[in-house]
């Protein structure tokens, strides 16, 4: 048994699980899943955009609990440095906390307009301006940071960042999100990282759908 566990809630329809999964896979540590259950109020606010931090995720570690992503993210880079979750750099490491706080706190348009979705597929999916305004944003950052870093991650080797972002990578395949081919390379190849292939296979077993999702925007 893993000295530490973490609990996620839908692995279908959670953004913040995916997160919080994606970074501890990342980092090496080993770990137990606790999944909560559908019905879970807390999972549920959580599923529904109602927060981005409750309950889920929350990562327990020999005495440490931590329940919001970016946490996670910091107290997993201060445990596994060898992972390197952010960068060596100070000027790109402050660079990588800035874009996964925008994705932590922002493109709330994109988030109710385009709700994450793996099992689902809405080919020509009719984007709202304002979401469509989130999107570009979104490309703006990937396409600054593959320039600078010259990939195939967003600061060169896997990050944080990557995992902040995977989340939008499978709303994009979801709603058939046009990109341009640096940024269709660099989205294929988070969707085929063997972390995501595990989500999306687990993504694709799950039994119970949530009718409030099951909404095109």
């Amino acid at each position: 048994m893993a000295n530490a566990t973490l609990t996620i809630s839908s692995k279908n329809y959670s953004s913040w699980s995916l997160r919080g999964w994606l970074l501890t896979k990342f980092s090496g540590l080993e770990f137990d899943e606790v999944v909560t259950a559908p019905d879970d109020a807390s999972a549920k606010a959580e599923i529904l955009l109602l927060s981005s931090s409750i309950l889920v995720p929350c990562l327990r570690h020999e005495g440490a609990v931590v329940w919001d992503t970016l946490a996670i993210a910091e107290y997993l880079n201060e445990i596994m440095p060898e992972a390197k979750l952010l960068p060596a750099d100070r000027i790109l490491r402050a660079h990588c906390r800035s874009i996964s706080g925008e994705i932590h706190s922002g493109f709330t348009t994109l988030r109710a307009s385009l709700p994450v979705n793996i099992k689902g597929h809405f080919p020509n999916f009719k984007v709202w301006s304002r979401a469509q305004a989130d999107i570009d944003r979104i490309c703006t950052i990937w396409r600054e940071c593959l320039s600078k870093s010259g990939g195939p991650f967003l600061f060169g080797t896997r990050s944080m960042a990557d995992a902040m972002y995977a989340p939008v990578v499978t709303r994009f395949a979801t709603y058939d999100v046009k990109l341009d081919p640096q940024l269709s390379a660099y989205a294929s190849m988070v969707m085929n990282l063997p972390e995501m292939q595990v989500w999306i296979a687990a993504a694709r077993q799950e039994p119970t759908d949530i009718e409030e999702l099951e909404v095109e925007y």
